[in-house]
């Protein structure tokens, strides 16, 4: 149980001890800052601690924020403050010095844990009141104030994320955030909601995959049922606060699990029909992950960059001071309520060939806007990228020991090769195996090119304009080159095998995007090199293409193989990692494309 102890002499008719039980803690009085010190003293060392005055006015919501946040060591706001045990240390340092000087000791303490090098989280309070009235004209103002102010208003409202797309915030959040409150008041967690949604998904999927129409329409509403949850569990960890490491890792997964799920289901759906889908379904999982690649690419090569402005950059904010712009460019580029929503009335209304073409055409129409903007951008601007960034794309291009070996020779001969050698390699590969028959030594040789110029590109740190490219350049060679040749093996259950094989990759570069965006860099060096790198599968798809070539229709399994191993490894370190007690308490804020 966490523990605050409540300093001063209390405040006759203030509900605070109330408050502050109703939040969880125990609540421990303290006359003064040696009497403080005494008392937390005899609070074990691995329990949250907060320090709060006693004559404290607020709401309970601005405490709440405060006091019970699981993602920061150390938070505070005014009379408030509170540490969990990564920083109780530096707060039992500063008790122990009892600091002198003006306003509440709560405030004076997370000021010494501060300056000691400790980073105090102080959230965004906006209308909600957080004060110490020295005076009684003080408190009756202060008490006016919070008096004025509708605190769960307040909490419900900021549940919702503060940038959505237009479908989620027009039509899916004006109800989805009370759901979320039903959901706090019944005590159910984000982590049950986010599993509820992935069934719900696996659901559609599954009707999806009857190929009756009463299994489309179904498929369609529940999909969209699927997306009202996703929404909602988010908003539950904000409304209660209940952020984890087990749901960073929920959250960064389940979306794009839901997602590709449900293009297996309509692939399979469609087969009952007799239409062969499967290559517009691994195509669009392909452009849809090269998309989020160049997201966080350029995000992670340009977020602490210096010198970071453009033209383009000015006028994209120019453009957001007019309303309609904003809404509009958000909409064009596709992001997931819109693209769910367009999945799941196509679904219902159609057949699973368009729904694949029209995600195609409006996710490389959408992938074009953006990418073209982000290279202008990088063109013009003279941004001067840091060594983190570098070693981020570095991470996010998955080089092999096949590359490594060869940036070790080669790139001594290219240095700064970046993107060039990227796109040189990339383009070779796939023009040949495009070109050649299934099986052709020459897709081999053309591998063995892609990871001499992959190791070359990847050589010197990517500190170009443009080698945030580098890194979706090889998702789109690699993947591509998986579709190509199972289109040419012409044999049932290849493309199958294919998405597969693909899916489990693609989970292994989310994976490690997450991990990079929590802080705690880059999966393990074993893990990338067990699973070859993205170089290495490229050359084993095409050596397994050429010896089965006699008989392409073992090829199938030796994709299914692949997949199986390369999903095992990288589930089990992934499955570790997220729920060991390093894993970043990371939410996303901003609604992924």
């Amino acid at each position: 149980m966490s523990t605050v102890i409540l300093t001063g002499l209390p405040v006759p008719g203030s509900p605070l001890t109330d408050e502050l039980r109703s939040l969880g803690f125990d609540v421990r009085p303290a006359t003064g800052p040696h009497d403080a010190a005494a008392v937390l003293a005899g609070v074990p060392a691995d329990q949250r601690v907060a320090v709060v005055d006693g004559a404290f006015v607020g709401h309970v919501h601005a405490l709440r924020l405060a006091l019970t946040d699981p993602r920061f060591d150390a938070c505070a706001v005014t009379g408030a403050f509170a540490v969990q045990p990564g920083a109780r240390a530096a707060l039992d340092e500063a008790a122990a010095l009892a600091p002198d000087g003006e306003g509440p000791y709560a405030d004076r303490l997370a000021a010494a844990v501060e300056a000691a090098g400790t980073t105090v989280q102080r959230p965004e309070l906006g209308t909600l009141v957080a004060a110490v009235p020295a005076t009684d004209a003080e408190r009756a103002a202060a008490d006016a104030a919070v008096a004025a102010v509708d605190d769960e208003a307040v909490r419900l409202r900021t549940a919702v994320k503060s940038r959505d797309g237009f479908f989620t915030t027009f039509f899916i959040s004006p109800y989805s955030r009370y759901i979320a409150r039903w959901c706090a008041r019944r005590g159910l967690t984000p982590n049950q909601v986010t599993t509820a949604s992935l069934i719900t998904a696996l659901i559609a999927a599954g009707c999806a995959a009857t190929g009756e129409r009463w299994g489309y329409v179904a498929a369609g509403v529940l999909l969209l049922v699927s997306f009202v949850l996703d929404c909602t569990d988010g908003q539950l960890a904000r409304y209660s606060l209940q952020y984890s490491t087990m749901g960073a890792w929920l959250d960064a997964t389940f979306d794009r699990a839901k997602e590709y799920s449900f293009y297996a289901g309509l692939a399979l759906g469609a087969a009952k029909n007799g239409d062969d889908v499967w290559a517009l379904a691994l195509g669009a999982m392909i452009l849809m992950t090269c998309r989020h690649v160049v997201d966080f690419s350029f995000n992670e090569a340009n977020h602490d960059a210096t010198a970071n402005t453009s033209p383009t950059a000015a006028l994209s904010d120019k453009l957001d001071s007019v309303g309609w712009t904003v809404w509009v460019r958000r909409m064009i580029i596709l992001p997931i309520g819109e693209r769910w929503a367009m999945i799941a009335v196509l679904t219902a209304a159609t057949t699973p060939r368009i729904v694949f073409y029209a995600l195609l055409v409006g996710c490389a129409f959408g992938a074009l806007y953006t990418t073209a903007g982000r290279v202008l951008r990088s063109l013009t601007r003279k941004a001067k990228r840091t060594d983190r960034a570098a070693q981020a794309l570095a991470d996010l291009a998955d080089s092999g020991p096949l590359a490594e070996l060869a940036g070790r020779v080669v790139g001594r001969m290219a240095p700064g090769a970046g993107i060039a050698a990227a796109v040189i390699g990339s383009v070779a590969l796939l023009w040949t195996a495009w070109a050649y028959e299934f099986g052709a030594r020459q897709v081999i040789i053309a591998a063995v090119f892609y990871a001499v110029l992959a190791g070359a590109a990847v050589a010197r740190p990517l500190m170009g304009a443009l080698d945030w490219l580098v890194p979706p350049v090889f998702r789109a060679a690699e993947y591509t080159t998986v579709l190509i040749l199972a289109v040419k093996a012409d044999v049932p259950g290849a493309l199958p095998a294919a998405f597969g094989l693909v899916a489990a990759v693609a989970y292994h570069h989310y994976d490690t995007v997450y991990r990079i965006r929590g802080g705690t860099g880059a999966p393990p060096h074993w893990l990338v090199r067990t699973i070859g790198g993205h170089e290495g599968r490229v050359l084993l798809t095409s050596v397994l293409a050429s010896v089965l070539a006699a008989r392409a229709t073992d090829f199938p399994v030796a994709l299914t193989a692949v997949a199986v191993f390369v999903a095992i490894v990288v589930l089990v370190e992934s499955i570790r990692f997220w729920v060991s007690s390093g894993a970043p308490a990371v939410h996303d804020e901003g609604e992924p494309a």
